[in-house]
């Protein structure tokens, strides 16, 4: 499709689809076991109803807002996502090239086909990292300072994957990482010419910033099954303690759906927290990010950043999302469905959408500025 045809992120998630074998596209769309808590990211925007102001002039309105003491065209972010180099070579610095084009941080993740220095030096911009807590401590402290000395502004430190979620679409569609065809999956690589000629000219990814990485599981297990039994089940708050002294940066825990998850975070000195379930990737069943996001802001609100990841498909989610307390939004899969659509073009056509129809939100609901938008605005919650 030419991207100039799609006229909202789902038209970008078909290109995707169209695009990409299904055992990747699957990989990227999918969520835990029965994936309630995927669809209830959506319902949640959906049952929110707002009570728009009239009479104000809103010939001019301005999306930008400050996200930790920086200026940002948008209130958002573009969320950590992994082994997205399998559905187009070069997706990391494709994202991040065009979050640095349209004014907004791009958060890079651990299991990435780039390294931590070579998105800082060839693309720059505004610059997280997100952290996974592998057992290794030594190696996870390495991950640490490359972020610190590659001149990262952020830490998200992922503190909702004790284990990996039981992701059921994968195994049916035989799905591993490094991605190779097989009998379960070969029939549908043959109709996927444009995917299948990207990955002969540039060869599968690996996971650049794993590796040297002492794996504990014998040679040839799947990289995705080797490091989700890699993660640190032991993860504690002594160890948000230490990296807090370790990291000079801006700290922030991902995965935070509790009120009292929240203020401890706030109280051993983190910048932020991410409302989050994992795009319903983790454990199915839990709350959606919307529904935990409004007392969590309450509670902490006025102390640290409160970020919302999970479900945003629409601008107004963004504006929702403001009104329920978030100073702003992650999106994850949103972009990556323009990536995998239309490369870089792709990624900034999506940011595009997620900007235009926030603007047009907001003139809509009688607002200016990032700072009108409130729960005076609601009629009804998640």
């Amino acid at each position: 499709m030419h991207l100039g045809d799609a006229i909202n992120i789902e038209d970008l998630r078909r290109a995707a689809k169209r695009r990409l074998p299904r055992a990747i596209f699957d990989f990227f769309d999918g969520g835990a076991e029965d994936e309630t808590t995927l669809r209830e990211n959506r319902a949640a925007f959906e049952r929110v109803r707002l009570l728009p102001k009239v009479l104000v002039n809103v010939a001019q309105v301005d999306t930008s807002t400050e996200i930790f003491g920086k200026k940002s065209s948008l209130p958002l972010a573009i969320a950590p996502t992994g082994g997205i180099s399998a559905g187009r070579f070069g997706a990391e610095l494709i994202l991040a090239r065009a979050a640095k084009a349209a004014g907004v941080p791009f958060t890079m993740a651990t299991p990435s086909a780039f390294t931590i220095e070579q998105v800082a030096q060839e693309i720059g911009g505004r610059l997280w990292f997100q952290l996974y807590c592998v057992r290794n401590l030594d190696f996870r402290r390495a991950l640490v300072e490359r972020a610190k000395n590659a001149g990262y502004e952020a830490i998200l430190v992922t503190v909702d994957l004790p284990v990996s979620g039981k992701r059921e679409r994968d195994p049916r569609n035989g799905f591993h990482t490094p991605y190779s065809p097989n009998w379960r999956n070969s029939k549908d690589v043959v109709f996927k010419p444009s995917w299948a000629l990207d990955m002969l000219r540039n060869g599968l990814p690996g996971m650049a910033n794993l590796a040297g990485y002492p794996f504990s599981t014998p040679t040839g297990t799947d990289i995705v099954t080797a490091v989700g039994r890699e993660m640190d089940a032991g993860l504690d708050w002594e160890y948000i303690q230490r990296l807090r002294d370790q990291w000079p940066g801006k700290l922030v825990l991902k995965g935070v759906e509790r009120p009292d998850d929240a203020e401890r975070a706030a109280s051993v000195g983190c910048d932020g927290v991410v409302v989050s379930n994992h795009g319903g990737r983790q454990l199915d069943g839990a709350a959606a990010s919307l529904v935990a996001l409004p007392e969590i802001s309450r509670r902490v609100g006025s102390r640290v950043t409160v970020l919302l990841d999970g479900g945003v498909r629409r601008g107004v989610d963004i504006l929702k999302a403001r009104a329920l307390g978030a100073h702003g939004v992650l999106t994850g899969r949103a972009t990556l469905f323009g990536a995998m659509a239309g490369g870089e073009p792709g990624a900034l056509r999506a940011l595009e959408i997620l900007a235009s129809e926030l603007e047009r939100s907001m003139r809509l609901c009688g607002v200016r500025s990032m700072a009108e938008i409130d729960s005076s605005l609601l009629c009804g919650t998640p």
